[in-house]
């Protein structure tokens, strides 16, 4: 054991940094573009993915796909965060229409 191997840990603090940045941009894409902009998601993700298994880089491929897949899972969140909007948990944008509450 001549040198200790950051990777891991290196990849762990990306992986909540990104995990942390996806919160605001849901927030701000579902007021500003409601659940249209799940598309821009779904290119992010598929982007991450390629970029994930074309990179040499072990650390980079990691942080690609964490990042691809941060993408995917906001695809869902955009939609859960319209439902937290229309309870009241989150201000609604008063330029947007939105669909009536689900009961």
């Amino acid at each position: 054991m001549d040198m200790i191997n950051f990777d891991g840990l290196l990849i762990g603090i990306a992986t909540f940094l990104i995990i942390g940045l996806f919160h605001p941009v849901v927030v701000k894409a579902e007021y500003y573009w409601g659940t249209k902009c799940w598309w821009i998601f779904l290119v992010l993700g598929i982007a991450g993915t390629v970029a994930s298994l074309l990179v040499e880089s072990v650390f980079v491929s990691a942080i690609c796909g964490v990042f691809a897949f941060s993408s995917f899972w906001t695809i869902k969140e955009v939609f859960e965060q319209e439902e937290r909007v229309l309870k009241g948990w989150f201000p609604k944008n008063p330029k947007r229409t939105y669909p009536e509450q689900k009961p």
